[in-house]
């Protein structure tokens, strides 16, 4: 395993996610005959309000987000006007969270529908994140029905870019402050991060309209902008250190995976089988994070969407061996009944220095025993669902190879 020290040095990689036209093509994809139409999610015109989001039919109107909604009936009378329905757009989000999570080492939303996702350790390479993003895009279209754009890049700012550079349904990349650069120099000061409507104003008033003109003009930028100046001269550079934080602080101490079934699921035996791959698929990424995990969770959405999770202290746990015995054990206290999603998952997370000594330590559980648990189980699965794992592991942990594994699973059952 690396020096975790070593791994604080490697170079981001960021992925932007951001969907099209969300509250719109959610309410076309449950509603089909909406398809092609100017669709204007928001108030209705006899209404005080704004425009949440337009189908791309009604942006060819003029039609945008925050548009004053009388405004928008002027321009587009023939629209199709639907108040939102927050309830399904939250689902949908949540849905589109977990693909998310399936990558990323730490994710922060931006809103229901854009988050930035810090793949620096899970992808490894630029090349494999490049791999996860159409992976995401895929999966977004074959599980959710929706479409999104995504970016990848060095940093936050021109993750951001990529991803608005091709929508909608886009994919771009930006490798380099350098490419960035090239990208942006001669774009209008307002394509820059952080320069809103009104910055771009002052900063025209002093003859400064272009990325070009900012990184030529640097003194001025600092003298009338101070500390926002600063910000703005170094994107205009293509340097963006910032990181991708965690909504919420639990985010980033917990590692986890979740599957969904296609078909409900009752059979015990399949709910801990799939259980064993869910455990091999947390201690592979918490592994290259050189993370410990302080306890174990097991959730369970039902078919009637009740989710329940049950957790477990269970000091340095951080082995699919471990991860697996101890969801097991608390899937056996639950109420049996038809299953839609079942996840596990390590939390209370340190790295190697604030690793504790465990009972495993104290009794000689070596990695050698572990490793034999882990292998027989394997071979269990796959003499009873004519399964072959030999050099498939890695596969199986990654995109959508978990996913069809467990669906040929249950069906082989």
């Amino acid at each position: 395993m690396n020096d975790p020290g070593t791994k604080k040095k490697r170079k981001q990689i960021i992925i932007h996610v951001d969907m099209d036209a969300f509250y719109a093509s959610v309410e076309i994809r449950d509603d089909p005959s909406l398809k092609g139409k100017p669709l204007i999610i928001g108030a209705m015109p006899n209404e005080r309000g704004v425009v949440a989001t337009c189908s791309y039919e009604a942006r060819k109107y003029g039609v945008h987000s925050a548009m004053n909604i009388k405004e928008a009936y002027r321009r587009c009378p023939q629209g199709i006007y639907m108040r939102p329905n927050f309830d399904k757009y939250r689902e949908a989000s949540n849905q589109i969270r977990k693909i998310w999570n399936d990558y990323a080492v730490v994710m922060e939303p931006v809103a229901l529908d854009e988050a930035y996702l810090d793949v620096t350790y899970s992808a490894g390479s630029f090349e494999r994140a490049c791999e996860m993003a159409k992976e995401i895009k895929s999966r977004t279209r074959s599980e959710l029905g929706l479409t999104c754009s995504v970016g990848i890049a060095y940093s936050k700012t021109a993750a951001k870019t990529a991803s608005e550079e091709k929508k909608p349904d886009g994919y771009f990349e930006i490798r380099t402050a350098e490419d960035f650069v090239n990208l942006m120099i001669d774009r209008d000061v307002q394509s820059l991060y952080t320069v809103g409507a009104k910055t771009a104003e002052k900063l025209k008033r002093m003859g400064i309209n272009t990325v070009r003109d900012i990184q030529e003009r640097q003194d001025d930028v600092l003298k009338h902008f101070g500390k926002h100046g600063r910000l703005i001269c170094d994107l205009a550079l293509g340097i963006d250190d910032r990181k991708v934080v965690a909504y919420k602080p639990e985010d980033a101490k917990s590692i986890s995976r979740e599957l969904t079934f296609q078909e409900d699921v009752i059979d015990q035996q399949l709910l801990e089988d799939v259980l064993f791959l869910l455990a091999m698929g947390v201690e592979r990424r918490a592994a290259r994070h050189g993370l410990h995990g302080g306890g174990v969770t097991l959730k369970i959405t039902y078919k009637d969407m009740k989710s329940i999770t049950r957790s477990k202290l269970v000091p340095s746990c951080d082995s699919a061996a471990e991860i697996w015995k101890e969801t097991s054990q608390l899937l056996e206290t639950i109420e049996k009944r038809p299953v839609r999603l079942i996840g596990a998952g390590i939390y209370n997370l340190t790295g190697d220095e604030g690793r504790q000594i465990s009972i495993d330590d104290y009794m000689e559980v070596s990695a050698e025993e572990k490793q034999r648990i882990i292998d027989n189980k394997l071979a269990e699965l796959g003499e009873r669902y004519h399964l072959d794992f030999a050099g498939k592991l890695e596969k199986i942990f990654t995109g959508t190879t978990l996913y069809k594994t467990a669906e040929y699973m249950r069906k082989h059952k």
